[in-house]
């Protein structure tokens, strides 16, 4: 990656990501980024009680990036950014495997902080992705909590829901 001009804002990959190179890649040519935050996602080793042996990922090949683009762009809408970079990966995973990145540039940190989060609440009930964990009593898919449901609902009583993000237009995940 040369610039986050020249980068894609969303690439959904199996590959593995390297976060240094990823939020350098956030800040070159751009003068005016004073703050990178970044979140990185990573299978856990246990879930509901189980022991997870790896977890799959699955996705809707076009209709995912377009749901993801359409939330950097209310994130765009709603805070003061200025470039934001998302990658998720799919397929077969391991715990301690990273898998998924949200990095935001601004001006100042409270803008990079909350459009880190706003992004990160729409990806994990709005994006397309499906997962399914491997556990000692056989394979589950995974349902989306109640807790990523009331992490967008808090977006949504602050500000009203985000320009691009309604259900109609975005699919459900699982994550």
């Amino acid at each position: 990656m040369t610039s986050s001009r020249n980068s894609p804002r969303v690439s959904i990959q199996s590959a593995d990501f390297d976060l240094s190179a990823e939020v350098a890649a956030l800040r070159v040519g751009d003068g005016g980024v004073g703050a990178v935050c970044s979140f990185v996602g990573t299978v856990r080793g246990h879930s509901e009680g189980a022991a997870v042996a790896s977890m799959e990922l699955e996705h809707y090949p076009g209709m995912t990036e377009k749901a993801i683009e359409a939330m950097i762009d209310a994130a765009h809408a709603r805070f003061n950014i200025r470039c934001a970079r998302v990658i998720h990966r799919v397929g077969l995973l391991q715990p301690g495997e990273q898998i998924v990145l949200v990095a935001v540039a601004s001006a100042h940190r409270g803008e990079a902080f909350q459009a880190c989060e706003f992004l990160m609440d729409f990806l994990k009930t709005r994006a397309p992705f499906w997962k399914k964990e491997q556990t000692p009593a056989g394979a589950r898919w995974v349902d989306a909590r109640a807790s990523d449901d009331a992490a967008l609902a808090r977006w949504r009583a602050e500000h009203g829901p985000a320009p691009g993000t309604e259900a109609s237009n975005m699919g459900r995940e699982g994550l």
